[in-house]
């Protein structure tokens, strides 16, 4: 498929970059630079539905704002996950009632959400989750019981999706439930913050003592959990790939710019791995627009992650490489007495030792890929 730009999206990119340039310099803090963005209708441009205060764009255009978002000073969105997972299945899955009452605040950047997915006996095998969902006798309530963790923003979090098991009696994918619970329960919901190898700590447990969701705000029916949660992870990956690898860009620039600096460059061996990571760049960007065009098939998202994952640690392993004994230090008037922040490339190689595991393992990723494409034997449970 021709993935080129039109002249409408040359000049749909050109606004974007202006309204960027105009607005990003000036954003305080990450809550608040939602709401700028809501304001304008840039929240929920990917929507296949429009009438919740948000604009619309077709889907090069949606390409165009990524990478330009990518490219400039604004800061990390915390709404992406409202945008971007919770809305497409609520346009897919949910009630007028449900689409009315959320997607505004979405698109307005007024309500911010988290995944309640992971659970410490069910990362990967999220069929396996226990937190429990029973339904008053009135029937207007249910009260959930139990514990998610790596619960990305529930820090900031105004409402969390929970997947949620409403037969007691269920094993495995059935009697599951897709749940809308409020974040506000003091006493009822706990949110302790995790701290990660690089000090910070956007991800978080979340503990469910009898909290209370509204039975409207069943998303797909009760026990058609599994379905809806299917379908909501299909949406994880996508356009925001592109955006992905535009900072990916930007690091690798930073890492080529450090091998000039130190002489690593002069190292063939550097220089070598460096070109491969350019090349390799390159064509997971010509795979996501493959992909985007509607040439991937079942198993694009799962090559993605793949690819990207992998070749983001190697270029942690690289940063660290070409800084040499710099990179193992920290700055020099550290005392240890006092914490202090890890520099670009500390932090990059931290973070991305994760990257092959979150959001599915490498190794979810090749059984999805050897079953669903290629039509391999399933593995069989239990059998060491």
């Amino acid at each position: 498929m021709d993935f080129g730009f039109s002249a409408e999206d040359s000049e749909f990119r050109v606004e974007a970059r202006a309204w960027l340039d105009e607005h990003a310099p000036h954003a305080s803090d990450r809550r608040s630079w939602e709401r700028t963005l809501g304001a304008d209708g840039w929240i929920g441009i990917g929507w296949s539905e429009e009438g919740y205060g948000n604009r619309t764009a077709t889907l090069t255009q949606q390409v165009a704002w990524a990478e330009e978002y990518a490219r400039s000073s604004a800061p990390p969105r915390s709404g992406h996950i409202g945008e971007n997972l919770l809305a497409p299945t609520l346009l897919a899955h949910g009630t007028a009632e449900q689409k009315s009452r959320f997607l505004p605040p979405v698109a307005a950047g007024a309500e911010l959400w988290c995944q309640g997915y992971s659970e410490p006996g069910a990362g990967s095998d999220l069929a396996g989750i226990r937190t429990r969902a029973e339904l008053a006798p009135d029937g207007r309530t249910y009260r959930v019981t139990g514990q998610k963790i790596w619960t990305s923003l529930a820090h900031e979090a105004d409402w969390c999706f929970v997947l949620t098991r409403t037969d007691p009696d269920s094993t495995r994918h059935h009697g599951l439930t897709f749940l809308l619970v409020p974040m506000d329960q003091p006493g009822r919901i706990e949110v302790r913050p995790i701290r990660q190898l690089t000090g910070t700590s956007e991800f978080n447990e979340v503990f469910f003592d009898g909290a209370h969701a509204r039975a409207e705000h069943v998303v797909g029916g009760e026990g058609n959990g599994w379905r809806v949660a299917m379908s909501l992870l299909g949406f994880e990956r996508g356009v925001s790939t592109l955006a992905q690898q535009i900072g990916f860009a930007q690091e690798l620039g930073q890492v080529v710019r450090a091998a000039v600096r130190t002489g690593a460059a002069d190292d063939p061996v550097v220089r070598e791995r460096l070109v491969r990571l350019w090349a390799e760049l390159r064509t997971m960007r010509w795979n996501a627009l493959r992909t985007l065009g509607g040439s991937g098939g079942p198993g694009a998202p799962s090559v993605a992650k793949l690819l990207w994952a992998g070749w983001h640690q190697r270029l942690g392993e690289v940063a660290v490489q070409v800084r040499g004994a710099a990179a193992s230090a920290g700055p020099s008037d550290w005392t240890p007495s006092a914490p202090y922040e890890l520099d670009e490339t500390q932090h990059l190689f931290l973070f991305s030792r994760a990257d092959t595991i979150y959001g599915g393992s490498d190794q979810i990723q090749r059984t999805i890929i050897a079953e669903r494409v290629l039509g391999l034997p399933r593995e069989r449970k239990g059998v060491v």
